[in-house]
């Protein structure tokens, strides 16, 4: 393995612009040993954790911009990759056949456990340092909330993986279960619930206790979908602990949803509403607005494009997901007039305020990691599976359909709330309004996986999907530099056991 942890000789990368509310001036000749020792230097490390959701080495890439829609929307089935496509990268992606020389494999590993150790090393250097108690508290979790996040992404993406928790460790570590790697995730974001409420002004858009507790309720209902040990063997009890850090969250009155679907990816409400927690763009810097509109006003494919146009024409009319996830037709600043698109582009990430002037399309979009809608579906799922479509599952997904159909007050009863399903009958409904409110958020590979549905979802628009696809294959580089690292099943030609085997009968 790459000495990917020991980022000591790269401490001056801490300095780049972060995400939030950076004002250090950069450093290239930084020793992490004097550093920690003001209030300045330690808010620009945990800055410079931050970056790693929304900055990459190359600068185009990066985890929350366009890497987390490749993995979790380009590889599933109502996205693929458009004509303009030219990377033989994506294009495996779109394909759902991975290979693990991919560069997206080789980075997106590297770059979670940058961002790992930076933050090992703001909890380990804190811990001992001279600052205020309530800053340096503060700080310390945020560095565990963002820990946590990557370790969580680590788990889904790739299964067992190293554990590491301090500076200098990880070379030539062997993968640990995902039941520790869960274990961690879950100390990490109760740690992070200490944290303040929110933050006001410039410094908006950082990690909340909200934000911990809702991401809490996540991780513990896909825990409880694991076929781990303590998944299978503690499903009940996780079952109960998302629909408790659920309610927590409900009860909280921190969030609303937005009347208007569209207003999640407006410009001027970042941070708003329901946007518990996002990974925070500047100007020009969410390159997932490219992928979606490179091609501008044509009918040229840009880099994403839908996969087929029923996807599109089976929404409801009356869903407002419909037009604020798709663009079918959309208003042309230029010509003062409206283009209609042959085949409609994915709106999310097109910024209808502020057009850019470039492929850019997407100017500063946020993308978000979890919002307020998220929380009610995960409660409704957790009940679902736990006691059956009782009173308080419906209550949480009929609130999202009301929205969804813009019937007010929320609390009132609407003519499209479920009602009279059996459990199965419920899951079906709760995977479909899965798939309407989250298209294009980095969703849709994580549920089908989870779900264990992703071969016969797949299969019939991208062939190449297979039960290894369960899994990302880890990085091919990786495994030549540490051979204590043992390739995912099916990607290393050397068969043995399917540890898939009963996720899909009929596609083993």
């Amino acid at each position: 393995m790459k000495k990917i942890y020991l980022i000591s000789l790269v401490i001056a990368a801490y300095l780049l612009p972060g995400c939030v509310d950076l004002d250090v001036s950069p450093s290239s000749s930084i020793n992490k040993d004097d550093f920690y020792q003001t209030e300045e230097d330690a808010v620009s490390a945990v800055n410079g954790i931050y970056s790693i959701l929304t900055k990459w080495p190359t600068g185009f890439y990066s985890l929350y911009g366009d890497f987390s829609i490749y993995l979790n929307d380009l590889s599933t089935d109502y996205v693929k990759a458009g004509a303009n496509t030219n990377s033989q990268f994506i294009r495996e992606l779109s394909s759902a056949n991975v290979q693990p020389g991919n560069e997206f494999m080789n980075a997106g590993w590297e770059q979670h456990y940058i961002g790992i150790n930076r933050a090992n090393l703001v909890v380990d250097k804190l811990s001992t340092g001279n600052l205020p108690e309530a800053l340096k508290n503060r700080l310390i979790n945020e560095a565990k909330f963002l820990r946590g996040l990557f370790y969580y992404n680590i788990i889904r993406w790739w299964g067992d993986a190293p554990l590491i928790l301090h500076d200098g460790e990880g070379e030539g570590a062997a993968r640990d279960n995902v039941d520790v790697l869960y274990q961690q995730v879950v100390k990490d974001f109760e740690d992070a619930t200490n944290l303040p409420d929110d933050f006001p002004g410039s410094t908006g858009g950082r990690a909340t206790n909200g934000a911990a507790v809702a991401m809490l309720s996540h991780v513990y209902l896909n825990w409880a979908q694991t076929d781990s040990e303590q998944g299978k063997a503690k499903q009940s009890e996780f079952y109960q602990k998302a629909i408790d850090y659920a309610n927590r969250s409900i009860n909280s009155k921190k969030y609303y949803l937005f009347e208007d679907f569209r207003d999640n990816f407006d410009v001027t409400k970042k941070n708003t509403g329901e946007l518990i927690f996002s990974a925070q763009h500047q100007q020009n810097d969410n390159t997932a607005g490219h992928c979606t509109f490179a091609m501008g006003w044509s009918d040229s494919e840009p880099v994403l494009i839908v996969s087929d146009t029923k996807f599109y024409d089976e929404i409801d009319n009356d869903d407002q997901r419909k037009g604020g996830s798709y663009a079918k037709i959309l208003w042309q600043p230029s010509k003062g007039e409206f283009f209609t698109f042959k085949v409609p582009l994915f709106r999310k990430f097109i910024d209808t305020i502020n057009f850019g002037a470039n492929q850019f399309a997407g100017q500063n979009m946020n993308t978000v990691i979890i919002r307020f809608a998220e929380v009610y579906l995960i409660k409704a799922e957790a009940e679902n599976e736990l006691r059956g479509p009782t009173p308080e599952a419906y209550a949480a997904i009929n609130i999202v359909r009301r929205r969804a159909y813009k019937h007010f007050p929320l609390e009132a009863s609407s003519p499209h709330d479920l009602s009279g399903l059996t459990k199965d009958q419920f899951r079906e409904k709760l995977q479909e309004e899965r798939n309407l409110e989250f298209i294009l958020e980095g969703q849709r590979w994580f549920d089908l996986v989870r779900w264990r549905k992703l071969v016969q979802t797949v299969k019939p628009y991208k062939p190449g999907v297979s039960l290894k696809s369960y899994k990302y294959p880890l990085p091919h580089d990786q495994i030549i530099l540490n051979p204590n690292l043992k390739q995912n099943w099916g990607y290393d030609g050397t068969g043995g056991p399917n540890p898939y085997i009963g996720y899909e009968p009929g596609y083993e």
